[in-house]
């Protein structure tokens, strides 16, 4: 997956969506603004936005130190030698790029949704391009992924994308090129799978073709079993790279606000159940926030950022708030 490598044959021709089905031109406007950064240092030689707390030889000067024995002479600056007849070393703050990853989980469980295509979509569209008349949860991780795309690609930076059920459907590798964004949208414009996801297979899929330090934007529902994700993160942790996990829920799942008996069926084929949900809300609703809250603590105990994304909320204030905050914290922080 390095920028030298081909994606692989199923996403080297994409067809081209309307993006603006997924995000209103609006929605691109207000995010061409934000910046995306990384926690960890930024590795690379490339000339970008973000600054690494490494020293070397860039063009932005940063600060003295005295020289010690085994110091390269050739950075002694002979200036400061000349005015106070001691020995100091220039140090500079080194400009790099960021590489940022996109993991879209197309499994079966996020082709459900119950908010009217119309209503989410950025201009109205009374159906999805395959007649579906109900905005997914992949359909959001979509408009996500493009956005999370778009923001970064406008920093001049690298971005590539998965998409993964059980195994890895489409990928791009990391490009800055300037029709990654709409390849990116392209790969994106399938449906989610029948079948049920393997977080754990995919993250060491992905794994294997970082070379460098990146940025891993996780975006998925997240209903796997927690022991393989927690062996997953940690991996991730492993090889020092950064993670955002969002977890794209849609508000009947968060609500179960259903009012009637009916069937349920998984759509992971974990098959048909008939029950009345308003027994079962309240006992439903403390599972599905517990789930929640383990998450969030799993990915914070990694030093990774988890963020919930409501299917029925707009993407692009939250969005915004959200990596505002972020970026934030990160300044505060001893690599910002």
């Amino acid at each position: 997956m390095d920028a030298e490598r081909p994606g692989l044959e199923a996403a080297a021709s994409p067809p081209l969506a309307d993006a603006s089905l997924y995000l209103h031109p609006q929605t691109l406007a207000r995010l061409a603004t934000m910046e995306l950064r990384a926690k960890h240092i930024v590795e690379g030689v490339q000339a970008g936005t973000h600054r690494s707390p490494l020293q070397g030889f860039s063009v932005e000067f940063s600060q003295h130190r005295p020289y010690v024995p085994g110091d390269d002479i050739r950075r002694l600056d002979w200036k400061v030698y000349a005015r106070t007849d001691k020995l100091h070393l220039k140090q500079h703050q080194q400009e790099t790029t960021l590489d940022l990853v996109i993991l879209v989980d197309a499994s079966g469980s996020m082709g459900y949704g119950s908010r009217l295509f119309e209503e989410a979509s950025g201009v109205g569209a009374a159906a999805s391009p395959d007649g579906r008349a109900n905005w997914s949860k992949f359909d959001h991780a979509t408009a996500l992924a493009a956005a999370m795309a778009y923001i970064t690609l406008k920093q001049g930076d690298r971005v590539g994308l998965t998409v993964f059920a059980e195994d890895v459907k489409a990928q791009l590798a990391r490009s800055s090129a300037g029709n990654q964004w709409r390849l990116i949208v392209g790969a994106l414009s399938g449906r989610p799978s029948a079948g049920a996801t393997r977080l754990d297979r995919v993250i060491d899929q992905a794994l294997a073709q970082l070379t460098n330090r990146c940025l891993i934007v996780f975006i998925s529902d997240f209903f796997a079993e927690e022991g393989d994700l927690r062996a997953s993160l940690a991996r991730v942790r492993h090889r020092r790279h950064d993670m955002i996990l969002f977890q794209v829920l849609d508000r009947q799942e968060l609500e179960f606000a259903f009012d009637r008996p009916a069937p349920f069926e998984g759509m992971e084929a974990e098959g048909r159940v008939r029950i009345d949900p308003r027994q079962l809300r309240q006992a439903y609703r403390q599972v599905a926030e517990e789930h929640i809250a383990r998450l969030d603590k799993l990915a914070r105990s990694f030093g990774f950022d988890h963020h919930l994304v409501n299917t029925h909320d707009w993407l692009g204030p939250p969005l915004a708030a959200y990596l505002a905050r972020r970026n934030a914290q990160i300044k505060r922080s001893k690599y910002g």
